[in-house]
């Protein structure tokens, strides 16, 4: 029996359509983060929650990463996404050039591990009077 394979190509004039399987791949991949994408020629594909949540979708940003072909991190100024740390990244082709852009919420922005602990040492500076804090075992008054 022949049976016809499905196919889906990535390339410069690709379809919502066609971008959706990889798409629901890297969402499911990546804990359902929200996820958009988008071809050179067509506007893409947004998903969030396990579901396709718009199949003519673009963005500020993916738009930035197509013409500029090069990948940013930043907060939207606007959008569904405007204030959310994002990461975009161009999909080349052959000749290195942008063909499409995909995106997904950067958890990694969300929460700016050394912009809290730098944050939390000057804290400590004013409470203490030094950073480290001395532990109760270690204050001055305790080694009496």
């Amino acid at each position: 029996m022949d049976m016809a394979m499905e196919q889906y190509i990535i390339s410069a004039s690709s379809t919502a359509r066609d971008l959706a399987p990889i798409m629901i791949c890297i969402h499911d991949l990546l804990g359902r983060l929200p996820v958009t994408a988008r071809s050179r020629d067509h506007p893409g594909i947004r998903i969030e929650d396990g579901k396709i949540i718009d199949q003519a979708y673009t963005g500020p940003i993916l738009e930035e990463v197509l013409a500029g072909n090069t990948m940013k991190r930043v907060q939207p100024p606007a959008g569904p996404y405007r204030g959310i740390p994002v990461v975009v990244a161009p999909v080349r082709d052959s000749e290195g050039r942008a063909i499409g852009a995909i995106g997904i919420v950067d958890v990694t922005g969300i929460f700016d591990l050394a912009g809290f602990m730098e944050q939390n040492a000057g804290i400590r500076k004013q409470v203490c009077g030094q950073d480290p804090c001395p532990l109760p075992t270690e204050s001055p008054a305790a080694k009496k």
